[in-house]
């Protein structure tokens, strides 16, 4: 693959891998980052979901959604971080040559320090807690190949869901990646769950091997704190 290096490339030849990084700042940041995600999710659920009929939308979900959900993430930031957040940046470790498009996060959490470093999340909409095809795809063909997330041991997914029970979608998720899903210690009250891979990693490359994926079940229905929590 012929490529041209990009500023981020020139400016920042050197890349260590995110939580390593931000573990100098504060031993439990990655509990600390998807905490900012939980509490962003309360106020995008009362101050979006809550006042609309979400059965009605129909139309470009994942996008509008996740635009209106990252900056509730940064309303919960400190400012304090040694990151930010950001919706929609490009992946230029990845990228193939010109003129494809390098791949894009629909949120990640990036250093200050170096900029190529991302901690990324994607989204899909799961229309019920069966629809999870394209949630699984992209477990497989992106982080698991380590197209996302090469500087990173860690990512997320966030499952948009409009109709059925987080337990059932964890479930069937589980079934296709396939892999186990754990509770995360931390979120123990959330529909939160932690699975654990071994990545293929591209000849040449040292990215982490190893791999945590956080998947994070958003409920966007207006019943959510009648049913949070309930069985299947």
């Amino acid at each position: 693959m012929n490529r041209r290096r990009t500023i981020l490339e020139l400016r920042w030849p050197q890349t260590s891998e995110f939580t390593s990084v931000a573990k100098l700042w504060q031993k439990d940041a990655s509990t600390l980052l998807l905490e900012f995600v939980w509490q962003a999710y309360d106020i995008f659920w009362a101050e979006v979901v809550s006042r609309i009929d979400t059965s009605q939308a129909d139309d470009d979900l994942e996008r509008s959604i996740t635009q209106l959900f990252e900056p509730k993430i940064r309303e919960v930031m400190t400012g304090r971080e040694p990151f930010y957040v950001q919706h929609g940046p490009y992946e230029e470790e990845t990228r193939q040559a010109m003129p494809a498009q390098p791949p894009q996060y629909d949120i990640a959490f990036i250093l200050y320090s170096n900029p190529r470093i991302m901690w990324p999340i994607e989204a899909k909409v799961l229309r019920t807690h069966g629809a999870v095809a394209k949630y699984v795809k992209d477990i497989q063909d992106q982080f698991l190949t380590c197209r996302y997330a090469p500087f990173s041991s860690e990512g997320g997914m966030l499952g948009y869901l409009f109709s059925g029970h987080p337990a059932v979608a964890f479930n069937n998720i589980a079934e296709k990646v396939p892999c186990k899903l754990n509770t995360h210690p931390d979120f123990e009250q959330r529909d939160h769950r932690v699975s654990y891979h071994e990545r293929t990693i591209p000849p040449g490359k040292k990215y982490s091997g190893d791999f945590s994926c956080h998947h994070m079940i958003l409920r966007i229905t207006q019943n959510r704190k009648k049913t949070e929590g309930d069985g299947l």
